[in-house]
């Protein structure tokens, strides 16, 4: 059996990580290990942890002074697993079984390195599904719906490619997956996680987009093509704040297409 350790990530939203602790509870298969990095400046969480009965497989650490990327590298630094899932504060499994068929999967599938699958989330107020497969040629148009809350990644990936960059502050899921393009993948047809949208990659679309041109021309060089497609995903971002846009959009689900 694959051993899946999970991260998460909190800063000041006690509410919010209470709700992926209880959702990860509930999950028919357990983590080997729940590690908690705990980023917070108040101490809420910290208290509520250290009050609260928790199960054994949970475990928690505060640090101070670090962005997304730190407080992910130190839990990859921290957990024993085979398997990490990044799974942020806010965020949850849609169903109680996910643990239970990724490691299916994993175990059907002793080569692969890490895994995506399908991200649950909110868009113009309605819950759609959207997630592809990775295709590494076509790395020039970013993330592609190939979305990092959905990631199980062997740990010895990190061990070769080394940690999150933290000189990102949102690009740093993009910068690991142009680093770890070549490793043996897997696309799960299966609905992974629910993705609390009001995270900074969504409030900073526009910068996350410069900081993704950045990122790719970095291991690629200069590229007309990812120049030309962050700029057609920028357009698109504008038009979505118009009434059009977001006719357009309701007219794109209703036609099943919110996952092109």
């Amino acid at each position: 059996m694959a051993s899946i350790s999970v991260v998460t990530i909190c800063f000041n939203n006690p509410e919010d990580l209470k709700i992926t602790c209880a959702n990860l509870d509930r999950q028919t298969v357990k983590p080997a290990e729940h590690w908690i990095i705990n980023g917070s400046t108040v101490p809420t969480i910290s208290e509520w942890l250290e009050n609260t009965p928790q199960p054994s497989y949970r475990k928690w650490t505060h640090i101070t002074n670090q962005h997304i990327a730190g407080n992910f590298n130190r839990g990859i630094e921290k957990v024993n697993g085979d398997f990490i899932h990044l799974l942020n504060s806010g965020d949850s499994y849609p169903e109680n079984d996910v643990l239970q068929r990724v490691d299916d999967c994993l175990n059907a599938n002793p080569s692969v390195q890490w895994i995506s699958g399908k991200l649950r989330t909110l868009r113009s107020g309605r819950l759609v599904e959207i997630g592809k497969p990775f295709e590494k040629h076509k790395l020039y148009r970013g993330m592609r719906s190939v979305s990092h809350p959905t990631w199980f990644v062997r740990k010895e990936v990190y061990d070769r490619h080394g940690l999150y960059n933290t000189a990102y502050r949102i690009a740093m899921d993009y910068d690991m997956m142009c680093r770890i393009a070549s490793e043996p993948y897997q696309f799960v047809d299966l609905t992974i996680a629910y993705f609390d949208n009001t995270g900074i990659s969504s409030v900073k679309y526009l910068d996350s987009l410069k900081e993704n041109i950045k990122v790719y021309e970095s291991y690629f060089g200069y590229s007309i093509k990812c120049r030309f497609w962050q700029m057609r995903l920028k357009t698109i971002h504008l038009l979505m704040q118009t009434t059009f846009g977001k006719w357009l959009y309701r007219l794109k689900m209703k036609m099943g297409l919110e996952n092109w």
